[in-house]
């Protein structure tokens, strides 16, 4: 897969110079909704023999029009798991813009005529609420006045689960919740977050559950506070495992979140080693033990209750 990277104004000389089905997105999560698009247009695209190609941004345009929350600037899959998750689903070619002010402002007749175009479009695809500029001017219902019948134009209807809208923030605020059963069902595949393995306070090792203490980045949705089955990945081997989100109470109050990682049967050093953490289950909420020996008596259930579902009812998923 070719990933091409774009600073407004694009230069003549990016384009790959081939006609092209381009399915367009922001794709954050690559979703059960976006899979219908890409998959679509895929179709499209061998049906044709042409190559499938992904216009898409390197941050949340938002950043572009406002001012941020603390929770706004987060995202489901970094940029490295999004080219993955495509990659999986064919996309033959990937033109990542960076999203600036000076592109934000292009009207969207000239983003069809300096960018569509010049990508050599023959189809479109998009879902129905997808926007290429201002909410009100271009829509997908708009995008066949601009393209004055250069190309076509596929339009992707709505997809739902349990009635309701497949969307990236209905899968924020499952993760938000600690829903990640639903959060499966919505991504089609299991959640993941990435990063070092840190020095923690080794505590773990003195009571016979020493755990790899995973880093994570501020623009990572965890998982709300709570202990869940997981796998690990290290090198290229998953391993079974338990992991804790949370600010370990029982040593203490005020503590910053962690994602402290017990993996099952393992005793190697990791130290610095990049791990993805897939999680599977949510066991239970934190809880705060009166003492050590209690809280060694749970992670022994836990550890079980692990063992159990990851031999029994774990699935794995096409996009894993």
């Amino acid at each position: 897969m070719q990933v091409i990277q774009i600073h407004h104004p694009m230069s003549p000389e990016t384009p790959v110079k081939k006609p092209i089905v381009l399915a367009m997105g922001f794709f954050d999560g690559v979703h059960l909704g976006h899979q219908a698009v890409i998959k679509r247009a895929k179709e499209i695209a061998e049906a044709r023999g042409l190559p499938l190609a992904v216009l898409t941004y390197d941050h949340h345009p938002k950043l572009v029009y406002a001012k941020l929350g603390p929770d706004e600037n987060k995202y489901l899959t970094t940029t490295a798991r999004k080219m993955a998750l495509f990659e999986k689903l064919g996309v033959d070619i990937v033109y990542m813009v960076n999203f600036t002010s000076q592109f934000a402002a292009l009207k969207p007749q000239a983003f069809v005529d300096q960018y569509l175009m010049a990508f050599d479009v023959q189809v479109v695809v998009a879902g129905f609420d997808h926007t290429y500029g201002p909410k009100d001017v271009a829509t997908m219902a708009k995008l066949p006045d601009y393209a004055k019948g250069r190309f076509e134009i596929v339009t992707v209807g709505e997809q739902e689960s349990d009635d309701k809208k497949i969307s990236s923030s209905r899968i924020r605020r499952n993760i938000t919740a600690g829903d990640i059963k639903t959060v499966t069902s919505l991504l089609g595949y299991h959640y993941q977050t990435t990063g070092p393995v840190v020095h923690g306070e080794a505590r773990g090792r003195t009571i016979g559950f020493p755990t790899a203490n995973v880093s994570h980045s501020v623009q990572d949705w965890l998982p709300a506070v709570g202990v869940y089955v997981t796998r690990i990945k290290i090198g290229d081997t998953w391993y079974p495992s338990v992991t804790s989100a949370g600010r370990n109470v029982t040593f203490g109050e005020g503590r910053p979140v962690t994602v402290e990682v017990f993996i099952i049967d393992f005793n190697e050093a990791v130290y610095g080693e990049i791990a993805t953490v897939e999680w599977c289950y949510r066991l239970r909420g934190e809880k705060k033990f009166d003492s050590v020996h209690d809280l060694v008596a749970q992670m022994t259930t836990d550890t079980e209750h692990a063992r159990q579902y990851l031999a029994n009812d774990f699935h794995k998923l096409a996009l894993d």
